[in-house]
């Protein structure tokens, strides 16, 4: 073991149910994947795609859905040949197999008890075919990945769920999830032109090949006789037909699809509408290739409120007949559930408590065609019941907008009743999100009969949803841990179901799929004949029983009370956690150890355990590296996360929880005298400068091996050599700005190609151009943000360096007179918000004061103005950071990158690089996982300049892609310079 390894059980907790949960692991489950699954796996397809630790299986056990189970083991194919494989392994054994992407299903219906197959890691990708009107998508893509890719070319995929920044295209198709506008015409099963399908017999299917019902044939006779014999039994009974048909005028989500029968004519093309909608019970997709959808970019949207439910559902007809795209449902309790959520209304709380509001929004391509919808619109307003404006409820105008900035508030607020109640929901319980459809005409009878039934059961009363569909959404919070919690739900979804089947002829499941949950109720919506016609097409297509056994299908009548998830009570910060997995695609170590879902996933677990247990010991074992070593800290997660849960924040705490009381001492110390530690480093860069890469690598390297990794960097070649040693000299008469040199830029110089001016220089010289000069105090050194403390949980020296920044900067301002311009993104956000909490309350006083400006704002907003462009790159690839996002200033390093290059990228793919000040030194590994894809895009082709606006960034992605990056001010500067340049 290296030196000053931390002990792993510092982290053990300390507080602890009572009686532990019945469904914690059991000390039988310490050691993992038994043998000889293990073993058998491992020589199927290699150490790098098989999990076998408890602690991958723990974290994979929960996902979004109020279920949970513990998988045998965790594979990770990169190709078809390896699924089929897995295929052929689960059919030989007698074992079985579950498919799991993003984890944001909401029924249970991606969890496995046996073989869980992650098939989003490696199957990600865009092709964009014929300008955009089609594209095929690998099945680990998520929505906004799609989309971002899709909207250069003005296209759009239909589905549009909410869970779109992180659930995955081949989860949306295998649950034919839909969203706010898809309705019933641009969800999965209408624009899906073909799609590429390992059966379950391990035979590929593509539906797209001219040849494909011939292969198939040649391969699966019995197959393709039986679903050919299948569509002539539905097509033969009249009465089943027609129930067919009428059962999907609704959105309708619940078992197979059996308009499949109607609506192909071949075995390939019944298949291909089979597969959609089928929850991974039939087969895995490959890949998916969609029709598109025109992105039409000019909106109009408005909020209006109504006095009751039955006034708001009159006015939805109104609103689709009028050409509306969206009309969201948001009733009185929900409305006043919401204001606790930052960015809504605060004085909803006021609004009486009948109120229900409708969002409406309309889209079109270009304005006439927004201003027909608009005067269509504006047509319907005289004829609704209406909320008066009231002073009280100021907000409340009840008018269109095309204000983007009020739009995008007016959706946050849509789409905040998940955050209000997920987020005070009591702690310990379990959030289960139900959907259901009903006919249109019926929706505010439904709405109170849904509100009555809530009540009567004891739970939360309110309801919100897709209005112009019938589709209605509400949460149910309950205790998994207590027989009467779980008898109050079983007794709530008997009731619930049977009302929407007998009394509103609905469908159970709209748009969130059959999964676990409703499997017992499917027959009570279809019917036996319609059920059985679905367990036949199951015994057809997967004659073993290899895929997702107990989902869609259930004899067992209680099969949605099996495997309810407890929730044991964590950390503050994490608790309110609902276990979404918003936060994975953003998080830096996704690919590499857990995500920020996981982390919190881990830590409920621990808590589970009796204390010493043999999984505890485990779980700690792993947690150290796996959790808290390789988080970057960077807390995008907290942006993703719909409760507003900062992961890095709790990742930060631990590391603190394990330092040493001598750790904690001697970096109080580097803070106290950080002038003299600033100064060693500058000079340790220029003598590591003068020393071979190779042997630089090799001897820290070696270090690493006796030293605690986490303490003991290690040399990457794209390490800089040192910045200047003077800064540039400036005036404080006529200065329109403080200038900060973050510390990082006082230490490391700019890249090595580079042969312009440093970075202060730059900055100093652009300033002076646009004629709003800055001055850079003497005293600068031996001062900085306190993320270096920060990040690494040393809370005595975060505390020392941030009332130090705090009083010097409040000099340097004239009491906050003059603006304090930062010229890297971290340390930005440091000063400005991070710092905040470990001031004095003299110095939180202070800080009040303080005016914090990134360098990028200062540079797009106050001199780019007033600069001219004398000269421009060709090209410009950007990558923000993580800062950037957090500051909400990515606009502005657009802004700087269009006005010095013809043509500016920024990447799909582009997240957090890891890098993390040090972190990516410390951990080469987690920076290489992160920027793996978007290093591939950057890499694609060459680019004139690579721009962001952090230093250590820039190294990070500079070794990621083995390109220069350089900040933005830098070329702004080169674009603007007087001369030759």
């Amino acid at each position: 073991m290296p030196l000053l390894e931390p002990d792993p059980g510092a982290l053990r907790p300390d507080v602890r149910p009572e009686d532990a949960p019945s469904d914690r692991v059991t000390d039988a489950g310490a050691d993992g994947t038994p043998e000889p699954l293990r073993s058998d796996l491992l020589a199927l397809l290699g150490p790098e795609k098989v999990l076998t630790h408890i602690s991958d299986l723990v974290r994979y056990a929960s996902d979004a859905s109020p279920y949970r189970f513990l998988p045998r083991v965790v594979v990770l194919p990169g190709t078809i040949a390896e699924v089929a494989a897995v295929l052929a392994y689960a059919r030989e054994h007698g074992r079985q197999v579950v498919f799991r992407a993003a984890g944001t299903s909401l029924n249970g219906q991606a969890q496995g008890e046996d073989i869980l197959v992650d098939v989003r890691r490696h199957w990600v990708g865009v092709e964009v075919l014929d300008e955009g009107r089609r594209a095929r998508i690998a099945p680990g893509t998520t929505i906004l990945r799609a989309n971002a890719t899709l909207a250069r070319h003005g296209r759009v995929l239909g589905p549009d769920p909410a869970s779109a920044v992180a659930c995955t295209v081949g989860g949306v198709v295998a649950n034919n999830a839909s969203g706010m506008t898809a309705g019933t015409t641009r969800n999965s099963y209408r624009t899906v032109a073909s799609l590429t399908v390992v059966l379950p017999t391990g035979t590929v299917v593509d539906t797209a090949a001219p040849d494909a019902d011939e292969r198939l044939a040649a391969a699966e006779p019995e197959l393709c006789a039986g679903l050919l014999a299948l569509k002539r039994e539905i097509e033969d009974d009249a009465a089943l037909t027609a129930r067919i048909r009428a059962k999907y005028t609704l959105k309708n989500t619940n078992g197979y699809r059996l308009d499949a029968f109607l609506d192909g004519t071949t075995p390939v093309e019944i298949l291909r509408g089979l597969m959609v909608g089928s929850e991974g019970t039939f087969g895995f997709l490959s890949e998916i290739v969609f029709d598109t959808l025109p992105l039409d970019r000019e909106v109009l949207t408005g909020l209006f409120f109504f006095p009751s439910l039955p006034d708001a559902a009159a006015a939805v007809p109104l609103f689709n007949e009028a050409g509306a795209l969206a009309v969201e449902l948001m009733d009185g309790n929900t409305l006043r559930a919401s204001v606790q959520v930052e960015g809504v209304p605060a004085d909803w709380a006021h609004l009486p408590g009948t109120t229900t509001a409708l969002l409406v929004e309309f889209r079109a391509p270009d304005e006439e065609r927004l201003a027909a919808f608009e005067a269509a619109a504006e047509a319907v307003l005289p004829r609704l019941t209406l909320v008066a404006p009231v002073a009280s409820v100021a907000s409340v105008t009840n008018t269109f907008t095309r204000d983007p900035g009020t739009i995008a508030s007016y959706w946050k607020a849509r789409k905040a009743f998940v955050t209000a109640v997920g987020g005070s929901r009591p702690s310990g319980t379990t959030l289960i999100t139900e959907d259901f459809a009903v006919p249109p005409d019926r929706l505010a009878e439904a709405c109170e009969a849904l509100l009555a039934l809530q009540t009567r059961h004891g739970f939360d009363a309110a309801v919100a949803g897709h209005a112009a569909h019938g589709n209605l959404h509400f949460l149910l919070a309950f205790d998994a841990g207590l027989p009467s919690d779980v008898a109050r739900y079983a007794a709530f979804m008997d009731a619930f179901c049977r009302m929407t089947v007998e009394r509103f002829d609905g469908s159970l499941k709209a748009e969130h799929a059959t999964g676990r949950n409703i499997a017992p109720f499917l027959e009570l919506e279809w019917g036996p004949r319609a059920t059985g016609l679905m367990w036949r097409t199951k015994q057809l297509i997967d004659p073993a029983g290899v895929l997702a056994p107990r989902i869609v299908l259930d004899r067992d009548p209680e099969a949605h009370l099996r495997g309810l998830k407890s929730v044991p009570t964590v950390e503050p910060v994490a608790d309110p956690c609902i276990e979404c997995g918003f936060c994975e695609p953003t998080c830096p170590s996704n690919d590499l150890t857990t995500t920020p879902r996981q982390r919190i996933v881990l830590r409920r677990e621990m808590m589970r355990q009796p204390s010493g247990s043999p999984v505890e010991a485990r779980l700690l074992e792993a947690y150290g590296h796996d959790a808290v070593d390789t988080c970057a800290g960077d807390s995008t997660c907290k942006l993703a996360c719909p409760v507003g849960i900062d992961t890095g924040a709790m990742m930060k705490a631990f590391r603190h929880q394990r330092h040493s009381a001598r750790e904690e001492r001697v970096a109080t110390l580097t803070a106290e005298h950080f002038r003299v530690v600033e100064a060693a480093a500058r000079l340790a860069v220029a003598a590591a400068a003068k020393i071979d890469d190779r042997l630089l690598s090799a001897l820290t390297r070696g270090l690493r091996k006796v030293v605690r990794p986490d303490l003991m960097p290690e040399w990457l070649p794209a390490v800089p050599g040192p910045a200047k040693h003077r800064l540039p000299g400036t005036s404080r008469l006529d200065a329109r700005a403080v200038y900060y040199p973050a510390c990082v830029n006082r230490i490391f110089g700019g890249p090595e190609e580079h042969t312009g001016p440093s970075l202060a220089e730059a900055v100093v010289a652009v300033s002076a151009r646009a004629g709003k000069p800055v001055w850079i105090p003497r005293d600068v050194r031996g001062t900085c943000c306190a993320t270096i403390w920060h990040s690494k949980g040393y809370e005595q020296a975060d505390a020392v360096m941030a009332n130090r920044i705090v009083e010097a900067a409040w000099g340097w301002t004239g009491g906050g007179q003059l603006p304090l311009v930062v010229d890297a993104s971290s340390c930005t956000l440091g000063i400005a918000h991070e710092v905040v909490p470990y001031l004095t309350p003299a110095n939180r006083e202070l800080h009040r004061e303080l005016t914090v400006v990134d360098s990028l704002v200062w540079a797009a907003e106050e001199l780019l103005p007033e600069l001219e462009i004398l000269r421009t790159a060709g090209s410009a690839v950007v990558h923000p950071t993580c800062s950037m996002e957090h500051l909400r200033d990515v606009p502005q390093l657009m802004a700087l990158a269009e006005a010095c290059a013809e043509e500016v990228l920024l990447p799909d793919s582009a997240r957090c690089c890891g890098f993390a000040g040090d972190r990516g030194l410390l951990h080469r590994e987690l920076t290489e996982s992160a920027t793996a894809r978007e290093a591939a895009e950057v890499t694609a082709r060459e680019w004139d300049a690579y721009l962001s606006a952090n230093r250590m960034c820039e190294i990070g992605m500079a070794h990621a892609t083995g390109r220069t990056y350089r900040s933005a001010l830098l070329e702004l500067e080169r674009a603007t310079r007087p001369g030759d340049g």
